[in-house]
């Protein structure tokens, strides 16, 4: 029986790259010498595409392949996928949740460690010398007992108040509706009232048109100039613009950020500031991650074409 075509748009690891060539008749479009050209010579045969939440499936190369049945996400996020148009062609789309929760979790929380206790610039003043010469360093904020603020209590939202509820600090959420949480945890549907009540906001809501820059103006300004921000999700949740106002005028005091508008080009704004910490959008790069999403994408893959029930659809 013929393998059937998969169109691969973004490199995987080794050990996902083998299997999926066993599997499949792989196209891999982010290495040919001119996209274009492979898109229209294979497109029409292509029955499945491998992405990620990066570069998810432009409404153009869904046109290219007329026969897709599937997309494979490899990663959580799928806002990058035109929706709407695989809803409207019957084409299945699946990600790769919970695997890397607990990985996103510990980040966000690592990151708000190293935010408000300088660890980065600590390193960097041993290492200096500055140190041993004698120099100090300004004190720094604990984080313990502090108010975490977790905009959008999904998976990764719950595991990080839970995180934050270790380290003693109150929590507080923003959901559509309450939810099933621990006692002494507050809802607080609206954003900047969620913002105004914390001293750390946490965004990790899935990213949508309707969550677009909903960390705004407005919501640091709530946040105040003690606050924080820290954001494993998207970066379209976060008014890039106006949070970088903020960090450069006080109005805040600072931020811990792993994804980017336009990454992995960084606006140079932020490279200057010595409130921001800057992570390049790793929250899943653990080996046993990224070795459990692989599987997850191919076993998504694997159901479709067996005819078995999709471990997690998206549509």
């Amino acid at each position: 029986m013929a393998k059937p075509h998969l169109l691969q748009l973004t490199r995987y690891p080794a050990w996902d790259e083998a299997p999926l060539a066993e599997a499949f008749t792989v196209h891999r479009l982010f290495d040919a010498p001119d996209p274009a050209a492979l898109l229209a010579q294979v497109g029409p045969g292509v029955r499945a595409i491998a992405t990620n939440g990066a570069a998810g499936v432009s409404a153009a190369v869904l046109a290219a392949c007329p026969a897709v049945e599937i997309v494979a996400a490899y990663g959580v996020g799928y806002d990058a996928i035109d929706l709407a148009l695989c809803r409207a062609r019957g084409i299945r789309v699946t990600n790769t949740p919970d695997v890397l929760t607990d990985d996103v979790a510990d980040l966000a929380v690592g990151m708000m460690l190293a935010l408000g206790r300088g660890i980065v610039a600590a390193d960097a003043h041993v290492r200096s010398g500055a140190w041993g010469a004698g120099g100090g360093l300004p004190l720094r904020r604990r984080v313990s007992g502090r108010r975490a603020g977790i905009l959008g209590l999904g998976r990764i939202g719950r595991a990080v108040a839970d995180r934050c509820a270790g380290f003693g600090m109150q929590v507080a959420y923003s959901a559509q509706t309450p939810k099933e949480v621990p006692a002494g945890w507050a809802w607080r549907p609206d954003p900047v009232d969620l913002a105004r009540q914390s001293d750390v906001l946490f965004v990790t809501l899935a990213a949508s048109a309707a969550t677009r820059h909903i960390v705004g103006a407005a919501v640091l300004a709530a946040l105040g100039p003690e606050g924080w921000v820290v954001n494993v999700s998207r970066a379209a949740n976060i008014d890039e613009a106006a949070l970088l106002d903020a960090l450069e005028a006080g109005w805040i005091a600072g931020a811990a950020l792993d994804v980017f508008e336009g990454e992995p080009q960084v606006n140079p704004r932020f490279l200057t500031l010595p409130n921001v910490l800057l992570q390049p959008h790793h929250g899943s790069a653990t080996v046993e991650t990224r070795r459990a999403m692989g599987q997850l994408m191919r076993d998504n893959l694997a159901a479709h074409f067996a005819g078995r029930p999709l471990p997690t659809p998206v549509v």
